[in-house]
Parts: C-alpha cells; structure tokens; sequence
C-alpha cells in the first residue's frame, strides 16, 4: 500500500478519503455528507491561544462513544505511571537493550516503563519507556488520555492506524501520537523495539531558533501528517484506554478507525530524524546541545522545557583547539539517552543500540576514557566526519526517578568507573 502524507507543522489540514465528505461552510451541519457523525477531538482547552489551539473535527461512520463499559485491563502491567517516592540515586546508570519476547506479545504488551516525572494528574512531567514486541496489535485498539506519545522505533517497521490515517515508521524516524487519538500498531517485520515517551504537559511543538534565524534543525516541511484513511469493520474488538494511569478495556463491536474525513490541528505525524539540518561551531569551543532539539514541550518556565527531544546525528565538527566530543559537565536538567543506530561519539564501547542512559540532575557525565584518550591527541586542524549515528535524549527540567522495574534490570550497568580510572594518570604537577 503507498501512504501519502500532508508536509508541514502545526497546520490547519484538511483531507477526506471519499469525494464530499467533508462538509462546507461549518462543522457541524444538521446532516452530513454519507450520514456520517460529526465528532470533535480537542487536545487543548478551548480557550488555549490560536497559535497553540489543538482540536480536529472528524466525520465518522459511528460515534466514538460507542462501546461497552471500561474495566480494568491487566495486561500492560510493565507500563505505569507512578514513579515512586522512594529516594533516587545519583549515579549514572546505563542498560542494554530489551530481550525479544518469548511468547506472543503486542506493542502495549511489550511497554516497560523505565523512569519518568511529574503525572498525568498535574499535566506534567514525563513517562518513559523501552518496547519489544513480536506480533500486531490483533482486535484491539488503544489510545492515551494521559498524554501524548513520542515513539522512536530502534529495530522493526511500524504501521500506525490511526482514526486520522495510516503512518509507516522505520528506525531513525518518529511519530507523535497526539492525546486521545486511537490507533492499531501493526509490525511490518517479525520483531519490532524502541522508545516511546510519554508527554504529560503541554503538546510538543518545534523550538524557537532565536539568533540561528528561520532555517535549520528540524524543518516544518519535513514532518509529515497522514491523508483521511478509514476501514469499516464490524467483530468483536476492545478498546483499551490509559487514564489516570491506569489501564481499562471496553468491548467494541466495530473498528474506531472509522474517520472518513477530519480537519484540524489534532492529528499524528511523523519525521524522518536523517533530514535533521544540524548547526555547530566553525572556529572553537562548543554550543550548547540545545541545538539538537528537534521538538520541546515547554513549561510555565520560559526557556526551561518540560521536554526536550533532542538527537546526535551524523555532522561534521571542525572547531579547531578544542575537545570536539561532548564535554564533561553536570547541569540542571535531567538526561534520558538512547542509541537507535551506530556508535555515539562520546561512548567507544557500551552503549549499544536499544540501550539507553540516564544522568539525572547535576549528575556528572561526559566521555569515556578511551574517547577522551582520542580526542586529545586527535589533529583539529582536519574536520573530523561522524557518520552512520544516530543517538536521541530525553531532556526534562526534574529528576527523572527510574522505576523499580529497571533498576532490578539484568542488563543495568554503573558507568564511569572505568573512565576515572582512565583519566587520574594525566594529572601531572610538573608539566609545566
């Protein structure tokens, strides 16, 4: 099947699968074309600013209240949203990747949740999760009121049926699933894992570029909202819901994926992180990693997000007298990295891809030893080419408390033991 797709950010889109069926002059007409339902979605408060307004309408063959009664769904037991009051540690953790399933297991089956912040009570913070799954969501359908969904596929294609139209996702791609939205994950391969962040606070939106002007980084066109699809299905499905961090089930007779029509600007979409325009320095030292963001959920604060999602992708450095890779530093915020492809720069060995990090708050980190070895001695007089990466982070302004789960992971490391070992040999007194 060949999607097509709608270019651009924050739009007001409009599509329709059949001839008409959207209607004209007002949103909601006595009768609608076909005899379909008017129905809107709204991802903002009604009231919220024009600029920041999300809601759609869509023009459905049934209404979406039509299902049985919730009740509670056990299956997604790994995927929480309550991160504990118990004290957190300091230390630098990292893991390895994720297992493959031993038995069936479907894209909300396979969620484990790893840490996060915040809930969904006080619409903020974050939630985030690794994923490993090994068949297609099968007679069931799900959507998240507690926030909206950032998936990173690391290995295995995905198909997104959405009530808004049909998504393909490869690795060193993202979707956004905006709050509310139902959808089917289909795995277009045998097995499929990544990342998947959860945002309880304001909708992800692309970052203001200040004095780097009106291009680079992650370009409005190049995100990507789906035309209207729709299938018209009748069986027994369920309806399974994140609310209030819970998890509920209700009984379906027919698929919700029945939007034949819809405008607005609640709608997925998705981006391809290799189109990334990547800015750095031509002389000496480095910019901040701010330059990397790709989307951010900002806070009551400004400049101090409640979510950056920033990724390393290849580029070239060609500062000369400097240590190209990233710094040692310790700062406010709190990092949640994780390696789709490749090697990342600032780790020669370890962080293997669908692996992922965590340096939270003020938390020293940096290079390991034998990157620092290298880049210390390396010629910066040449521009030095990263290629064939790709490495993404998390960035929020709170601790990000990892949950009981991972840190009884099998695969959890403690880092830079090695690295302070590497490194307390180029003391030297005497040099100069």
């Amino acid at each position: 099947m060949y999607l097509q797709y709608q270019s651009g950010f924050g739009n007001d889109w409009a599509t329709e699968a059949l001839p008409g069926a959207l209607p004209e002059g007002r949103n909601s007409p006595q009768q609608c074309p076909y005899g379909l339902y008017a129905e809107q979605l709204s991802g903002t408060a009604f009231t919220a600013p024009r600029a920041e307004n999300r809601r759609s309408w869509l023009y459905r063959i049934r209404p979406g209240v039509t299902h049985l009664p919730f009740t509670p769904f056990e299956q997604a037991m790994h995927w929480v949203s309550d991160f504990g009051s118990a004290p957190v540690p300091p230390n630098q953790m990292r893991w390895g990747p994720l297992p493959t399933p031993e038995v069936p297991t479907d894209f909300i089956e396979g969620m484990h949740t790893w840490g996060g912040n915040g809930s969904p009570d006080e619409q903020g913070g974050v939630g985030i999760q690794l994923y490993a799954a090994n068949r297609s969501m099968q007679g069931r359908f799900f959507y998240d009121a507690d926030g909206e969904l950032l998936i990173v596929p690391q290995q295995g294609r995905l198909r997104l049926a959405t009530e808004l139209g049909l998504i393909d996702l490869e690795p060193q791609e993202i979707a956004v699933i905006p709050r509310g939205v139902r959808l089917r994950v289909e795995l277009l391969d045998g097995t499929a894992s990544g990342y998947v962040l959860e945002n309880f606070g304001a909708p992800m939106r692309l970052p203001e570029l200040g004095p780097i002007g009106s291009n680079c980084l992650a370009n409005a066109r190049d995100f990507l909202t789906p035309h209207a699809w729709y299938e018209d299905v009748e069986g027994d499905f369920e309806l399974v819901a994140k609310f209030a961090g819970g998890f509920w089930r209700a009984a379906i007779d027919h698929s919700p994926l029945d939007v034949v029509a819809w405008h607005g600007t609640h709608a997925p979409y998705k981006y391809d992180l290799r189109r990334f325009n990547a800015v750095g320095s031509i002389s000496y030292d480095h910019p901040d990693p701010s330059i990397f963001t790709v989307l951010t959920s900002p806070s009551d604060t400004p400049g101090t997000a409640n979510m950056d999602f920033a990724i390393f992708p290849p580029r070239v450095l060609a500062m000369e007298d400097t240590f190209r890779p990233p710094w040692f530093h310790r700062n406010v915020a709190s990092e949640f990295m994780g390696l789709i492809h490749g090697v990342y720069d600032a780790k020669a060995e370890g962080f293997t891809p669908g692996g992922a990090s965590l340096h939270n708050c003020m938390s020293g980190h940096g290079p390991d030893a034998e990157t620092f070895e290298k880049a210390s001695h390396a010629d910066t007089s040449k521009p030095h080419y990263i290629r064939d990466t790709m490495a993404f982070m998390f960035e929020t302004r709170r601790v990000i408390r990892p949950t009981a789960h991972a840190l009884a992971a099998p695969q959890l490391q403690h880092e830079y033991y090695r690295c302070w070992q590497g490194l307390a040999k180029h003391f030297n007194p005497a040099q100069r």
